[in-house]
This record gives structure tokens, C-alpha cells and sequence, in this order.
């Protein structure tokens, strides 16, 4: 199956950039590819669920919305 590596440095600099990365992924997984997420920088302080939830993008749904089907999905995210 193919693997696609979804990384990004943005966090709560850009709420946006940094929310399309977790769309990608979950996108993949729904297509049938297998995905993954590095987190860079900036976007390493996403996994502190203070700062997540404070992510709320515009057009995409809110950060906090996405991680739980991240980890539904199985999707590793590395940090």
C-alpha cells in the first residue's frame, strides 16, 4: 500500500497551515493510502492539548475535531 508523509512546521503562528496537514492525512486514509505526520518546529507544540485547541483554521474544522479521528484512523504522528 502506498505511505504518504504529510510533515508541516506551522502551529499556532498559522492556524490554518497548520490544520492541513491533519486534513491531508485523514484524506489519505479515506482514499485507501496509508498516512503519516512529522511535526516540525512550531507544530510540535500542537501536541499540548492547550495549544490545540486553540487551533480552529479557516474552511477546516477545528483541530481538536481532527486528532480524535487521527487516532481512530491509527495515523502515527511523529514529533
Amino acid at each position: 500500500m502506498t505511505k504518504i508523509l504529510y510533515s508541516s512546521s506551522y502551529g499556532s503562528d498559522d492556524p490554518t497551515r497548520a490544520t492541513i496537514p491533519f486534513i491531508g492525512a485523514l484524506g489519505a486514509i479515506e482514499a485507501g493510502y496509508e498516512a503519516v505526520l512529522v511535526l516540525l518546529g512550531e507544530a510540535t507544540y500542537l501536541m499540548k492539548d492547550s495549544v490545540a485547541d486553540q487551533i480552529d483554521g479557516v474552511g477546516w474544522p477545528p483541530l481538536s475535531e481532527l486528532f480524535p479521528q487521527v487516532i481512530e484512523h491509527g495515523i502515527p504522528v511523529n514529533v
